[in-house]
């Protein structure tokens, strides 16, 4: 009796197959889906997938690093300017070519060591007033936000008798020791700007005591 009762191999077989069948997920439901996913979230589940997979370390970085392009990225991006403004320091003597790089300075007559990465950059002026030089060309005051401001009055503080070198539109214009604290924002360029700069700077800022744009 309890061998009729028990169902017989072939009947389980055809039921497990049967349920199976109804269990399984639609092909077409589930591209349909990954359709309508967007490919934000459609690269999160990518990643996560990737991620928990302990196998794919070189795939792990890569799309650790397309993830942070896709959702971290935009939000910095820097509005383009017409005008370009770099403030690099001075670097140590010992740092690597990767960090540093050498340059003619101008006031001691010496090849120097600047750092690569400027600490200022044309995104933190807000604001900036030319005058015209003895020998033809331009001086500008610059006018930095409020992030150039505590990057210059940090540098002056820790880099005080050392030396920075600004470049505008790629040209080395002039350097600036540091002898002070500088707290207000402000880098006055003496001379060695020409027209053509001061009408790309007229594109990106506006003159100091204008209202904002």
């Amino acid at each position: 009796m309890q061998n009729a009762a028990q169902p017989t191999p072939s009947v389980r077989c055809r039921r497990r197959r049967r349920f199976l069948a109804e269990g399984a997920p639609d092909d077409r439901g589930n591209q349909k889906e990954q359709n309508n996913v967007s490919p934000h979230e459609r690269v999160k589940q990518q990643t996560l997938q990737i991620l928990s997979n302990p196998l794919s370390i070189g795939m792990k970085s890569l799309w650790v690093f397309a993830l942070w392009l896709l959702f971290v990225a935009p939000g910095g991006v820097a509005k383009q300017r017409h005008c370009m403004f770099r403030v690099h320091a001075q670097a140590n003597s010992q740092d690597t070519a990767v960090f540093a790089t050498s340059v003619h300075a101008q006031l001691s007559g010496k090849d120097v060591a600047i750092e690569k990465i400027p600490r200022i950059s044309e995104q933190d002026v807000v604001a900036f007033y030319p005058y015209a030089a003895a020998n033809g060309t331009y001086g500008v005051l610059f006018q930095l936000d409020e992030h150039g401001r505590i990057a210059l009055d940090a540098l002056s503080i820790e880099r005080r008798g050392s030396l920075l070198f600004v470049f505008i539109n790629g040209r080395p214009i002039t350097e600036l020791a540091i002898d002070k604290r500088v707290s207000d924002g402000k880098i006055y360029v003496a001379s060695g700007l020409t027209a053509a700069d001061i009408d790309l700077m007229k594109k990106d800022w506006r003159l100091i005591g204008q209202k904002k744009r």
